[in-house]
Parts: C-alpha cells; sequence; structure tokens
C-alpha cells in the first residue's frame, strides 16, 4: 500500500506549484473570455431595439460566472477564490485517503476497496496503452492529475459553490430587504472554471514532459525524434526528405509548444461553459422552477466532469508515449505470449 502513500505525496507536491502559480494577477484571459462573454450576451439579445441594446448588454455583464476568479483578502494575504477551493478539495482528498488506508486489510471492503479499485483501474489502463516500462515511471502523474481534476470538477457543482458570495440588488424589496440580483462575486468557484489552475497543470506536464523523453532518449536522440530521418534513401532524394524532415520538425516544435495551451484552454473552457450553462438554466426557471431546470444539465456535468478528467490525463499520457515509448514493452509482450503458448 505504499503505493497509495506515494501517489498522495506526489498530489501534493503538484498541488503545490498550482497554488503558487494561482496567486499570480489575471492576465489576457479574462480579457479574451470577457470578448465571448459580449458575443453570447449579443446574440441572446439580438431581439432588443437598438436603443436598449446597450443597457440590456451593460446588465447581462452582471449574469454568468466572472472570467477572473475574484480576489480575496485574508488578513495580509491575497488570495483568489479558485485557490480556497483548491485548498479545500486537496485537503479533503488527502483526508479521505488516509482514512481509507488506516487499517489496510489483505481482503479490501469499503473506503479501501473504492481505492484499491481506482487506483488498480487506473494503472492496467494506463499499462495497456503506453506500456509496462513507461507506466511504472509516470503513473504517479496521470493518476494524481486524474483523480485531482475529477475531484475539483465535482466539487464544482456543489450547491453553494458559485452562488454565495456578493453580488448585486435588484430594485425593490421583499419581506423589508433588498432584492439579491444575482452573485457578482462568488465566495467559492469550479477550481477549474480558473485560466490560471488549468494552465499550471499543463505547464507543470509540459516540464515533466521534457524529462521523461530527455530521460528515454538522450538529448541527442531527442533532437533525432523530432528532425531526424531514418529512411534509407541515397544520393540526391535522401537530401531532400532530409529538408522535408526538417520542415516538419519545425512543424512538430510548434505542435509541441501550444500543447500546454491546448490542453489549458480545453478544461477551463468546458468547466467555465458548464457552470454558466447552469445558471443560465436556473435563470430561466425563475423564481419557482429554477431548481428543476437545471437539473438534467446537473447530472450531464457530472460526466463532462469525469470526462474530461480522463481527457485530460489520456492526452498528457499519449504525447508522453509518443515520444517515450520505442515499441519494447509490445515486443516484450508478443514473446512472452508465444513463449505461453509453446
Amino acid at each position: 500500500m505504499r503505493l497509495f502513500k506515494f501517489i498522495l505525496l506526489a498530489g501534493l507536491l503538484v498541488v503545490l506549484p498550482f497554488v503558487v502559480t494561482a496567486a499570480t494577477e489575471q492576465v489576457a484571459p479574462a480579457a479574451a473570455v470577457h470578448a465571448t462573454t459580449e458575443a453570447v450576451a449579443a446574440t441572446a439579445e439580438h431581439a432588443v431595439a437598438a436603443g436598449d441594446h446597450a443597457a440590456d448588454a451593460a446588465h447581462s455583464e452582471h449574469h454568468g460566472l466572472p472570467a477572473a476568479a475574484p480576489q480575496i483578502k485574508l488578513g495580509p494575504l491575497t488570495v483568489t477564490n479558485s485557490m480556497i477551493m483548491t485548498w479545500i478539495v486537496a485537503i479533503g482528498i488527502i483526508i479521505f485517503a488516509q482514512f481509507a488506508t488506516r487499517k489496510i486489510q489483505a481482503v479490501p471492503s469499503g473506503a479501501q476497496n473504492f481505492w484499491e479499485f481506482l487506483v488498480e483501474g487506473l494503472y492496467g489502463f494506463l499499462e495497456g496503452i503506453i506500456g509496462h516500462q513507461l507506466v511504472k515511471k509516470t503513473f504517479w502523474f496521470f493518476a494524481t492529475i486524474f483523480i485531482f481534476i475529477l475531484f475539483t470538477n465535482w466539487a464544482g457543482l456543489i450547491p453553494g459553490v458559485g452562488t454565495v458570495g456578493w453580488g448585486e440588488h435588484a430594485h425593490g424589496s421583499l419581506l423589508g430587504l433588498d432584492k439579491f440580483d444575482h452573485v457578482s462575486r462568488p465566495l467559492l468557484r469550479g477550481v477549474n472554471a480558473d485560466l490560471n489552475m488549468t494552465s499550471a497543470m499543463a505547464i507543470v506536464f509540459f516540464v515533466l514532459w521534457f524529462v521523461w523523453s530527455i530521460q528515454s532518449n538522450g538529448p541527442g536522440g531527442f533532437l533525432k525524434h523530432i528532425f531526424g530521418y531514418s529512411g534509407d534513401a541515397t544520393g540526391g532524394l535522401k537530401f531532400l526528405l532530409v529538408a522535408v524532415f526538417l520542415a516538419v520538425g519545425l512543424l512538430e516544435v510548434i505542435s509541441i509548444a501550444f500543447r500546454p495551451v491546448s490542453l489549458s484552454f480545453r478544461l477551463y473552457g468546458n468547466i467555465f461553459a458548464g457552470e454558466n450553462l447552469l445558471e443560465a438554466m436556473t435563470i430561466m426557471g425563475g423564481k419557482y422552477f429554477g431548481w428543476l431546470v437545471p437539473l438534467p444539465f446537473y447530472f450531464m456535468e457530472l460526466i463532462v466532469g469525469l470526462v474530461q478528467a480522463l481527457v485530460f490525463m489520456l492526452l498528457t499520457a499519449i504525447f508522453t508515449s509518443l515520444m517515450c515509448s520505442h515499441g519494447d514493452d509490445h515486443a516484450h509482450g508478443h514473446e512472452g505470449e508465444e513463449k505461453a503458448h509453446h
């Protein structure tokens, strides 16, 4: 069961740089998402008269999850609400894992059975994709990233996350209190609805991918894998193919450089859009049916949270396998099968 403690320790080490990265100021992604929000608002209100359109668009900016995670003062420390949610989920995972493995039994049951099923299932699943040797080296990261993303996605759907905080007041009052219109600065928000968090995870993977690639191929093999020509052509054709492979290698470098961007925006976009969709459905339901209309979408978001965690893990595993696997595991596997048959 040392594997459990190793995974949890690695998870804590992975989460720490996320928290440090998330403490930086919000940057350009907020402007990009703001532009998207304006486009959606314009589509929804295209039937409004031209004279009232500007006012309605300005009012619509109060609706939906804020693109930039609001900052909260905790004494001398300034943090974002997504950072607070990160700490809560990370501590919850560690406590639950410690509880599940506090008394290891030969025949697992309850929480221990769940963790063993999760870890062994992930290990077997990844081993079939990236091979036995590579999974031994990299499983700690892929398992940690899957578990962390899954639970943070689901934690963002807990009632109160994104709906409790500071907001705008509508005109009028009810029972002597001002009517509440919308939460513009939630106390907590979904962890992966913050681009800082998804970018930090993608950057950490990119650094590890580079380290694993150098370890598996060496500096020369790394460059040869990207730019090298391994055919048996001769003469002028060989020089032509070498030039073609160099050009293809430059395109591959650009593709590799954009992988952290695509990984971070894919996860962020799906979670951010999902939470805004739930809020939009709640508003459509009105005062009496606001709880009912988003229910089908709520259960859909549970599936989306699982799928996005799986997609992030699979993409990072495949990117690693493409650079670090050399077909040795599969060859040894076939040899073992042949020996078993004989």
